[in-house]
């Protein structure tokens, strides 16, 4: 999605529900969870991806939004943790859009294709390895 930025600058954004329907998609509704907590006034997602067995996590944290407040915290938190998974990091990369469309590279399955051309994989055994099939 996109907003203004400043000097009007188009910024590209994901929401909340693009990091939870990703996961969903790729590790499926119950191999993901998450947990709220407070930091020094501020909100931490704790975004757990059952991998191989076992819980794994990563986390980040949001100050209250000016629009939103709290809620803006909880959704920012778990789209930064969502970016220490990887969900649409590569969104940052200076080269990810081409005017408002993501380049080839930069959607979730050019990407994978992409780093299973790096791994030497065909893209069905990238995705087993990563337990994504």
């Amino acid at each position: 999605m996109f907003r203004k930025g400043p000097g009007g600058k188009e910024l590209v954004y994901i929401t909340a529900r693009h990091v939870m329907d990703r996961l969903d998609k790729v590790v499926e509704p119950e191999n993901w969870k998450t947990n709220y907590r407070e930091v020094m006034g501020r909100i931490v997602c704790e975004l757990s991806i059952r991998i191989g067995g076992e819980w794994i996590t990563k986390s980040d944290g949001a100050d209250d939004t000016s629009i939103e407040g709290a809620k803006g915290a909880l959704s920012d938190a778990l789209k930064r943790a969502g970016v220490q998974w990887g969900i649409f990091r590569s969104y940052y990369h200076a080269g990810a859009m081409n005017g408002r469309t993501p380049v080839w590279w930069c959607t979730p399955e050019g990407y994978d294709k992409h780093m299973a051309k790096i791994e030497k994989m065909e893209i069905e055994q990238f995705k087993k390895e990563l337990g994504n099939v």
